[in-house]
């Protein structure tokens, strides 16, 4: 009866210890794709910041036109749409 239980026990032990394999493979490849993503946002940041607009009250732009308040709203929503899209593509790319 006790060889019964050692064996029950070490087949236990091998599928803990399986699984525990697994969780850790897991676990690195979500760090890889954790380290990608930082990446990738931190190249949009820096793309969204070559772009900023010129806050309101101060007309000046790199190009030396001014914006109107209706071209700012403009483009600050299509850049939230973008932002939004970009988030949603994140989210159905991670693994559930």
């Amino acid at each position: 009866m006790e060889e019964r239980l050692e064996v029950s026990d070490s087949s236990g032990l091998d599928l803990l210890e399986k699984r525990i394999e697994q969780i850790v493979a897991e676990l690195t490849e979500c760090r890889e794709q954790n380290a990608l993503m930082q990446a990738e946002i931190t190249s949009l940041q820096s793309i969204l910041r070559s772009c900023k607009l010129p806050v309101s009250g101060n007309e000046k732009t790199v190009s030396g036109e001014s914006f109107s308040y209706e071209e700012k709203v403009q483009v600050r929503q299509k850049l939230i749409v973008i932002l939004q899209r970009i988030e949603m593509e994140l989210r159905n790319e991670m693994p559930v």
